[in-house]
């Protein structure tokens, strides 16, 4: 059995899916599959992936399902893998040429059952590092949530996870009518019980393309604000500082705000540290109403 699976979930994205397959075919270790979850394209994303199934290059596994958003297609490809690893690479990204090889190499040497999985670097296509900074030299492992407290690293990183792992977590909440949960909802529960070990290598070339997440963020507030709500719930109560768990309760009550329920305390536990949190969340929410109109304002002059 292969030791790694690279999942990428992947919605009308056809035009761009190419360069990935490409990348994969250049890999220096084929110890991989590659699992495709299909969310519900209505382009040619099959015909293009069964013509690269004959091609043979990569082993390649197509999963279509009715669209529901990047989350469900998480959730969709955790139950269908069955190898060690995993790492999901975008459908607009690519991974470096020997990335299997350096994941499956160092999980070799360094991993063991107190690990989740591997953290890696993102790079830009000119070859700088999407995060602030590298991991720490001569730490070998840590909490992903303390990076940026205890090391002073954001920014997007690559996550290679244990599948029996990740597995063993609740799938992503789905809420009708919404398309978006933030996926860091389970690596904050994966992060309270394993480390993860830290590798400075380059596993994945980043794309930030403007029918992206990335570059949707407010629209996502809007338009899923019982997935935003469910992860500041969960990080509310298990984020490691202070500040970050106070800066998630403002989001939390913003998210409140955007869902009209003016029972703000209702699933908080936390009540002193909300009623701090409350005029602040309503500014952001007034922030962000703003933005959003702005930002549609903006895009119709361009027209």
């Amino acid at each position: 059995m292969k030791k790694l699976t690279v999942f990428t979930p992947t919605f009308n994205r056809a035009y761009c899916l190419g360069d990935l397959y490409r990348s994969l075919c250049q890999q220096t270790s084929k110890d991989f599959i590659w699992l495709i979850i299909d969310d519900g394209s209505k382009d040619d994303t099959r015909t293009l992936v069964d013509s690269w199934m004959k091609e043979d290059k990569v082993e390649i596994q197509y999963l279509y399902k009715e669209n529901g958003g990047m989350h469900t297609a998480h959730n969709t490809a955790y139950e269908n893998i069955n190898t060690e690893l995993n790492v999901c690479i975008d459908s607009d990204d690519q991974m470096t040429d020997n990335a299997v090889e350096l994941i499956v190499e160092f999980w070799k040497n360094n991993g063991s059952k107190k690990y989740a999985g591997i953290l890696g670097l993102d790079i830009y296509k000119d070859g700088r590092i999407v995060s602030s900074r590298k991991f720490p030299e001569g730490v070998k492992s840590g909490k992903y949530f303390e990076l940026k407290g205890k090391y002073g690293l954001v920014g997007d990183i690559k996550f290679v996870y244990r599948t029996d792992i990740i597995k063993s977590y609740m799938p992503y909440p789905v809420f009708e009518g919404e398309i978006f949960t933030p996926l860091g909802y389970k690596y904050l529960l994966v992060d309270q019980q394993y480390d993860m070990l830290y590798m400075n290598e380059a596993l994945c070339i980043v794309d930030y393309r403007q029918d992206g997440n990335s570059h949707n963020l407010i629209k996502q507030y809007f338009r899923n604000p019982r997935g935003f709500l469910e992860e500041r719930k969960v990080r509310m109560r298990k984020s490691y500082t202070f500040r970050e768990r106070f800066q998630n309760t403002v989001h939390f009550v913003t998210s409140k705000l955007i869902l009209g329920q003016l029972n703000i305390f209702s699933g908080n536990k936390n009540i002193l540290l909300t009623i701090f949190a409350v005029p602040f969340g309503f500014i952001y929410y007034l922030y962000l109403n703003y933005k959003l109109k702005y930002d549609r304002t903006r895009k119709f002059q361009q027209v």
